[in-house]
């Protein structure tokens, strides 16, 4: 099986500062995108540790069953699941150890979403409001479920999503990585077929464009950096809000 992929961020319109970070690693099969928050330079260190402990982690020449310890193994998720989640927890630890270490980082957190594609396994783990998405034919669908009040009340049936997206606390995150001892990534897993797009996201891209924006660009079938491009674009040109950062993977043979 062969990948592509490509990777990009924006600062957007109304920030002075890009907080978000993001690594793409083939030789892993890995990909990773956080959106930090924390004020000043925290939420930028907070994304940057994220992103590469989780590197570093397969990084290491040997990765078995006892490399999830001192975390559980889950003997329900399949092993590349487990060594992705692994990963997120001993980030997660870092960087409240590295917050411990820096009081003026105190508070600091980030999100995360990873994508391992091993074979034609895709697995995605998320913390936080960053997004996974799923383009198969001409179908974009949402696969991660945000980490967020706003969310939570919708799923609930306590809100619908026009009142969400304009509700006061719709930024309120209900999980990160940083803000508490065990920050335990969802999971789900998925077959990864031939021209299917896998599209990672901070929410400087969701909440400036609908799902329907998305799905309209991803159908104009440009390459990956073109994308990429017209969908940071897209979201400047709606408000560029916050820092905008994405990575687009597609399974090509």
């Amino acid at each position: 099986m062969r990948l592509r992929a490509f990777g990009a961020t924006d600062v957007g319109k109304k920030r002075t500062n890009n907080e978000d970070a993001f690594t793409i690693s083939p030789e892993h099969g890995l990909y990773v995108v956080a959106d930090g928050m924390g004020g000043h330079s925290s939420g930028e260190v907070a994304s940057q540790l994220a992103v590469s402990h989780i590197n570093s982690f397969f990084d290491r020449h040997k990765l078995d069953k006892d490399s999830t310890w001192p975390y559980p193994y889950e003997e329900e998720l399949s092993f590349p699941a487990n060594k992705v989640r692994t990963a997120i927890s001993v980030a997660n630890d870092r960087i409240q150890h590295y917050s411990v270490e820096h009081p003026e980082s105190r508070g600091m957190g980030t999100t995360v979403v990873a994508a391992l594609v091993d074979g034609d396994d895709l697995v995605i783990c998320h913390v936080g409001d960053s997004r996974a998405y799923l383009f198969s034919g001409d179908r974009l669908s949402l696969l991660t479920a945000d980490h967020s009040w706003v969310s939570e009340q919708v799923r609930q049936g306590l809100l619908s999503d026009e009142e969400a997206s304009r509700h006061p606390l719709r930024n309120v995150i209900t999980k990160a990585l940083g803000t508490r001892d065990q920050a335990e990534a969802d999971v789900m897993q998925h077959k990864l077929a031939s021209g299917e797009r896998v599209i990672l996201c901070t929410d400087g891209l969701n909440s400036m464009v609908t799902d329907g924006d998305i799905a309209q660009v991803l159908g104009r079938k440009l390459g990956l950096e073109d994308t990429c491009k017209a969908l940071i674009a897209l979201a400047n040109e709606k408000g560029g809000e916050d820092n905008i950062t994405l990575i687009i993977l597609e399974r090509v043979d």
